[in-house]
């Protein structure tokens, strides 16, 4: 039972925070009464059972949960009681309203990133809120203090009382000036199911998906090219996801996937998208990035993949947006078009300015490099500094694989 509460909590809490901000409206108050409705899920649900929609279940409780509270603290605060009055106003339909449901995870990514937030602390709050990082993680993500992660997030949610920010997708008209960061959250949560920044597994499904259906619904809302784009870049990195994990649970790379197990229908989708994208004239930096996805998605094998085109978008997107990571991008993008010797140079050239050192994969990458010019001893040691810097335990368990066989070619020579 205790397993089972957990792979809800992992799943589904996001889901559940979201719709109790809207129907208690605090994030602070929605928290507590979150960890208050799963702690009376693991008191209650091993002698009563599962109920049979876990998700109405929470929300309720914690809903009531926050009633008890609010009660407790301020029995005779006229403040506190008008707070109380409006929560029981709620209409119980609302709990099970899907349409209100599905929207929430929306307004709390709009919530975010509202305008009086600054960005690095939408970032941190999206990450928090929406994927359920802890400040640790996100700290460690964007190489800066824990204690740094936790004010920003602190005075967000400081700014979002003051200003008296509402809980909603905002109209049509405020749509397009909210749209770049909306999209870049709607990535970030993608990425971390993509590519989850620490634990014991690859991917995340659940928030990978849990971003394809926000885009899906921001389409809906807002067409628009860089929507589509996006989009169009999450399918098509998505559809690999069976092929990433081996057995049990282990790192599978790109070069070595069983292009079988690719989800052909999210190829066809993603390509429909990208050139719907691409016809409506300025190519935005996720079109560029889809685009890039999309060659990998043609080519029926590894070694039938273009390269030097991948190269090419990587130049444009450089122009575009530069950044030490599209430019570490790049570099493997050389490599593989024009040998490893040309991919090692550029991102020397990177780490030589001091950017990337504390980035595993950039590390990992120049380990690779080395490893494929037989320098062993260098590759050994670069592939031991990505280790040192890794907290995803597949990727930790594939680069100790490394370390091992380099060091058993050497003990044999």
């Amino acid at each position: 039972m205790e397993s089972v509460i957990e792979e809800i909590y992992r799943t589904q809490s996001r889901r559940v925070l979201a719709t109790l901000i809207r129907l208690l409206g605090d994030f602070d108050r929605a928290e507590e009464a979150l960890h208050d409705a799963f702690a009376a899920a693991a008191r209650t649900w091993p002698h009563d059972g599962i109920p049979g929609n876990p998700f109405a279940w929470l929300v309720s409780t914690g809903r009531f949960k926050a009633i008890d509270t609010i009660r407790r603290r301020a029995r005779f605060d006229a403040s506190q009681q008008h707070i109380e009055d409006s929560l029981y106003t709620v209409d119980e339909t609302e709990i099970g309203d899907m349409e209100a449901i599905e929207d929430d995870m929306l307004r709390l990514v709009f919530t975010c990133c509202h305008p009086v937030i600054p960005a690095d602390a939408q970032t941190a709050m999206a990450l928090r809120e929406i994927c359920g990082l802890t400040t640790e993680e996100i700290a460690h993500a964007f190489l800066i203090p824990a204690p740094t992660v936790a004010q920003r997030i602190v005075r967000a949610k400081g700014r979002i009382r003051e200003a008296k920010i509402p809980y909603e997708v905002p109209g049509r008209e405020a749509l397009p000036e909210r749209l770049d960061r909306v999209l870049h959250v709607i990535y970030l949560v993608f990425n971390e199911g993509y590519s989850a920044s620490s634990g014991d597994e690859v991917v995340r499904a659940d928030l990978t998906a849990e971003a394809i259906r926000l885009a899906r619904l921001l389409l809906t809302l807002l067409p628009h090219p860089d929507v589509s784009g996006l989009l169009a870049l999450m399918l098509l990195q998505d559809s690999r996801r069976n092929a990433r994990c081996g057995g049990e649970g282990s790192l599978v790379l790109l070069a070595d996937q069983d292009r079988s197990l690719w989800d052909n229908a999210k190829i066809a989708e993603g390509l429909t998208l990208l050139a719907e994208a691409m016809r409506a004239g300025e190519i935005g930096t996720y079109t560029l990035q889809a685009a890039i996805a999309a060659e990998h998605a043609r080519a029926s094998a590894a070694e039938e993949t273009d390269w030097r085109r991948i190269a090419f978008y990587y130049d444009l997107l450089l122009a575009a947006q530069p950044s030490p990571i599209v430019e570490l991008n790049r570099a493997v993008a050389i490599a593989m078009a024009d040998g490893p010797a040309k991919g090692l140079d550029l991102i020397d050239a990177i780490l030589g300015r001091r950017e990337l050192q504390a980035y595993h994969l950039a590390h990992s990458a120049r380990a690779d490099f080395l490893r494929r010019l037989s320098r062993r001893e260098e590759a050994i040691a670069a592939y031991e500094t990505a280790l040192s810097l890794c907290r995803q335990e597949p990727e930790r368990a594939f680069l100790r694989k490394r370390i091992s066989e380099l060091a058993a070619t050497s003990e044999r020579q």
